[in-house]
């Protein structure tokens, strides 16, 4: 398939994308969206849960389970794998999909939130961030230009602009340079952007303040990007104050663009969000849950190494037609979870992947047949704890 060439706005060269997004229905009932993205490695059905691949793989399981739970897309972490094995070398072996053998879509991160969650082992100035590597110590500088040079190199489906994620409860103080910044960054990485099958998204950034909210999506969106994501949520603010700032900052973004809330969340959070109109998501919640042995239930969570279950011969959730309920019970969940052997963590990964994906997937319906609020009110209603 030909491209067109570049479009030159200005002194920024907006490289044509060929990530496009198809908003196919509204629910009557509440803002949530129903839509299709399409990608160079196929369609993507929305609202999505999209499961994050740290290193390149998401631990614990293989590509083929992925393809078994029917995920369509995940993310790679642009710090955590120029760090190891490094861009280069993943380029020269042919980009990040086949060098972890994943055919389907991919998204990166820019590396901003991880330069965010270094804390003490970073500085953030106009130029970038330069930072200590959490695994020898090495100083390494991250700039727009270098996050979007590393992507570009990886080879995702979407690309995320180089922001500054503040703390949701920074002060006004901090806050409002920080938006600039991050402004001005983002203009940086759209010169520097060149891969015609890279999509590029923008971040909107402003805290709890919804008139920063506002008028940081008003800069934001007016580059017309592919898509646009809200950052700095979930990031110290409890969870009713996310959630409205959500349901003021979604409706902000462009209607006929995906809407990507990153970093969320709970299966709460999902369903609240995807009410306010959000598209897209992504969390390390089901993947890192299921390590330490919180699984989540049409009951409510479980944790399975409690003593409660240790003769309990009924599957994990009698609803769920995953792997992991249709083959094994209870008892024999928690005795390898126990004994530390490894299949714990593969079966309890398949079985919160596929809860989180299978919620997406009742949403999407649930918007289709403009009930999206009384599936919200059903969500709400479900028991916390299973029996």
């Amino acid at each position: 398939m030909s491209l067109p060439p570049p479009d030159l706005r200005g002194d920024q060269r907006v490289a044509p994308s060929i990530v496009k997004f198809e908003l196919l229905h509204t629910c009557a009932q509440t803002g949530a969206r129903r839509g299709r993205l399409h990608t160079p490695h196929g369609p993507i059905e929305t609202p999505v849960f999209m499961p994050v691949g740290t290193a390149g793989s998401v631990k614990a399981i293989a590509p083929d389970d992925l393809h078994t739970l029917d995920a369509k897309i995940i993310l790679g972490n642009t710090y955590h794998l120029m760090l190891r094995p490094g861009e280069q070398l993943i380029g020269d072996l042919g980009g990040l999909h086949k060098f972890i053998s994943w055919d389907r879509a991919m998204l990166t991160d820019s590396g901003g939130f991880q330069v965010y969650s270094l804390s003490e082992k970073r500085k953030i100035t106009e130029e970038g961030a330069t930072f200590q590597s959490h695994l020898d110590g090495s100083k390494h500088v991250l700039t727009p230009e270098r996050s979007i040079e590393i992507q570009e190199v990886l080879g995702a489906d979407v690309i995320m602009a180089f922001d500054e994620c503040p703390p949701a409860l920074s002060e006004r103080s901090y806050m409002e340079p920080s938006l600039d910044r991050t402004t001005r960054w983002l203009h940086r990485c759209i010169k520097a952007w060149s891969r015609q099958r890279s999509s590029l998204f923008g971040i909107v950034q402003g805290g709890l303040f919804e008139d920063l909210r506002k008028r940081h999506a008003e800069e934001i969106c007016a580059l017309d990007l592919p898509g646009y994501a809200l950052g700095g949520f979930a990031v110290g603010e409890e969870p009713a104050q996310m959630h409205a700032g959500v349901a003021f900052s979604a409706p902000l973004l462009p209607k006929d663009k995906p809407r990507y809330l990153m970093g969320v969340g709970t299966p709460l959070d999902l369903v609240t969000c995807v009410g306010s109109g959000v598209d897209m998501f992504d969390c390390v919640l089901p993947t890192r849950s299921a390590r330490n042995s919180l699984l989540f239930t049409s009951e409510g969570k479980l944790v399975i190494k409690n003593a409660r279950y240790a003769r309990d011969e009924r599957p994990l959730d009698a609803k769920c037609r995953c792997y992991t309920c249709r083959t094994f019970s209870r008892a024999y969940l928690r005795h390898l979870f126990v004994s530390q052997e490894l299949v714990a963590m593969r079966l309890n990964t398949l079985h919160n992947l596929h809860f989180f994906l299978n919620l997406m997937k009742e949403a999407r319906a649930a918007i289709e047949a403009d009930r999206y609020g009384d599936f919200l009110k059903e969500f709400h209603a479900r028991p916390q704890t299973p029996q």
